[in-house]
């Protein structure tokens, strides 16, 4: 069990109340711009801060697993974003998925959830935003929890199967590169342009994002950020990556607040496609 995972868990309240919610027009927000030539900011693994995977963000009903932690909306019914960190080792599990039903989160008794029901005959299919792969390494119980409907939205079968899952995986070979990534990953409702589904009015977001950090060999921070459209087109990682700080501006919510104001503000402001293999 990822023990480390909770140790930043008595912060969560003081740092969801320190949104700075951003404007929703990117044309009209200057984003700052790193330096290429300046000095890396050195930070050593020991020093790393527990939890970096939490964003700052107000409202949701908060759900902590084994596996991940979730901002479930209660108004949308899916999640607003599921955060986890995923070691080298976690990334290298092998544990089936077969034999696992999606259903609603026992954490969350007496609240209204998605159901199977809602995405039946729906057009969408379940979409995990932690991926069960990546809750792998564990108990069956611990890949379970990836089935709850706190970490499942309506999406696009070709964009499950398909450019998705292929960011899924490449999420994966970063952790085994870099020893572990810090991940933030949900929907984008936009103009709710595909309506809802099911009894329940489930949302179908317009697209889906993930923020993920990771660091270096020499101590120093990466950050990315990628979006992908609820649809059947073909999604390069090249054109849809973008900064942490763009991503911030198109959903309102604060990535990666743990980290050392001065850091964090380098390493979101701009993306080094080269730590992440995309040319």
């Amino acid at each position: 069990m990822k023990n480390k995972f909770w140790k930043s868990v008595a912060g969560v309240a003081v740092v969801a109340g320190a949104i700075v919610w951003y404007a929703s027009d990117k044309s009209d927000t200057a984003l700052p711009q790193a330096d290429p030539d300046a000095p890396a900011v050195v930070q050593t693994a020991a020093d790393a801060p527990a939890g970096l995977e939490i964003p700052a963000a107000p409202g949701g009903r908060i759900v902590r697993h084994d596996a991940y932690i979730s901002s479930y909306n209660t108004k949308t019914l899916i999640p607003d974003w599921v955060a986890y960190e995923i070691t080298a080792e976690e990334a290298e599990g092998r544990r089936e998925r077969g034999g696992i039903e999606f259903r609603m989160d026992p954490d969350l008794r007496g609240v209204t959830q998605a159901m199977r029901e809602d995405y039946s005959g729906s057009g969408w299919t379940k979409g995990h935003m932690m991926p069960a792969a990546d809750a792998a390494f564990s108990t069956s119980d611990t890949m379970a929890e990836t089935f709850y409907f706190t970490n499942i939205c309506p999406q696009n079968e070709v964009l499950n199967a398909g450019d998705w899952q292929y960011l899924e995986k490449r999420v994966r070979s970063w952790a085994k590169r870099y020893g572990s990534v810090w991940v933030v990953t949900g929907p984008i409702v936009g103009k709710n342009r595909y309506g809802r589904i099911g009894d329940r009015d489930v949302v179908v977001p317009d697209s889906f994002y993930k923020a993920l950090l990771v660091r270096r060999p020499d101590g120093s921070y990466s950050a990315i950020a990628f979006v992908m459209d609820n649809d059947e087109e073909r999604y390069m990682l090249r054109d849809c990556c973008m900064s942490v700080n763009e991503l911030e501006t198109l959903t309102g919510f604060d990535f990666f607040p743990g980290l050392d104001d001065r850091i964090e503000e380098k390493v979101e402001a701009s993306v080094k496609k080269t730590d992440w293999g995309i040319k």
